[in-house]
């Protein structure tokens, strides 16, 4: 069987441009067999030094479903991460893009499915560590692996040179480009037919795998902890923090204004759709950085007081074309959970924003 597939289908395998156009006029292959050994030739022997590090950044850092730069895809209808030519039809484009990270999602799943707050807060410090060492995202081929092994072996590999833990990372990559040849031959016919089969369901489809995608890593720790007594413990950082994650691009949303205030007014609570000229006391204010993060927008302490707090965006700020000049999400902490952490997610795009309590 031959393959007809394009340099889209192949930046999805490896979200190098070169690479894909390499493969693209080495097509079509006979075989996945002739397509691996292809692959494996030219990202060796073939492209250059640039092209590993585009492929690389354009990878979900492990324990993240968003990709960690947004270097590869400046339009303004940019969808997660890979550089999509541009003579592609924007369906196509989507398309891609929701497989490519379907593909990301699921060879996470057993790290993801085994993973802890404490261990994801782990990872997350040896990959700032790890990046800020080599200058690129820690690579592993993911598949079967858990959290704890994912977390070894990145420790493992810190210790490396870093003309060593290039190659390593080139290795792992190739690792990944050919998992995800073998899903591209196996589930392109489907996909396929189904994208020009029914268009517009394809298309709301798509819009709910992005943010369903998006928003996975940010439930996962709260589905897993259901139905368990907090535990008391010393706080290592803020009982209520969030994250801003832009689903039009697939990454995380830098420069966006944070307000946090907490509800003091003379009624016991808030009332919908009434106006108060006061009665909201702000706790802090910070901006988003590189990572979607606001920082410490209240003190670190053991027991966060009772009550109503809000968390405001400057949206408008962040996206002036957008439909929304700000985001407010008002939320309660009762005395029972003044103990527990609280995450406020916000999943943003230019028409449309939504929230998680994440863990």
């Amino acid at each position: 069987m031959e393959s007809g597939f394009d340099e889209k289908d192949f930046l999805a395998c490896c979200g190098s441009t070169k690479f894909a156009q390499e493969m693209a006029l080495a097509a079509p292959f006979a075989s996945l067999e002739q397509a691996v050994a292809a692959a494996t030739d030219i990202w060796f022997n073939k492209v250059d030094v640039s092209a590993w590090l585009q492929a690389f950044s354009a990878h979900p850092q492990i324990g993240d479903s968003a990709p960690s730069s947004q270097s590869h895809h400046q339009t303004t209808s940019a969808h997660f991460d890979y550089n999509v030519s541009f003579e592609h039809p924007e369906s196509d484009v989507i398309a891609n893009d929701v497989i490519t990270h379907r593909w990301s999602k699921g060879e996470q799943s057993t790290a993801l499915a085994t993973a802890t707050s404490s261990s994801l807060q782990e990872l997350s410090e040896w990959n700032a560590r790890y990046r800020q060492k080599f200058g690129f995202i820690f690579i592993i081929c993911a598949s079967g692996r858990s959290t704890d092994g994912i977390l070894a072996e990145l420790k493992n590999r810190y210790s490396n040179r870093p003309i060593v833990e290039f190659e390593i990372a080139a290795q792992e990559q190739m690792k990944v480009t050919e998992l995800r040849l073998k899903k591209l031959f196996t589930g392109k016919a489907k996909v396929s037919s189904t994208s020009d089969q029914y268009p517009a369901v394809f298309a709301k489809k798509v819009e709910e795998d992005r943010v369903s995608i998006i928003g996975g890593h940010l439930t996962a720790n709260s589905e897993n902890t259901a139905g368990r007594t907090s535990e008391v413990r010393t706080r290592t950082r803020p009982p209520i923090t969030t994250h801003v994650l832009d689903v039009s691009r697939g990454s995380p949303a830098a420069g966006i204004e944070v307000c946090l205030e907490k509800w003091e007014g003379t009624q016991p609570r808030p009332s919908f759709g009434v106006t108060y000229t006061s009665g909201w006391k702000i706790l802090g204010s910070s901006t988003t950085d590189n990572d979607g993060r606001s920082g410490q927008l209240l003190s670190i302490v053991d027991a966060v007081d009772p009550g109503i707090y809000r968390i405001s965006f400057n949206t408008g700020k962040y996206c002036p074309s957008g439909f929304f000049p700000y985001a407010s999400i008002v939320f309660e902490i009762r005395e029972s959970q003044k103990r527990e952490h609280f995450h406020v997610p916000l999943l943003l795009s230019p028409f449309s924003f939504s929230t998680y309590r994440g863990s």
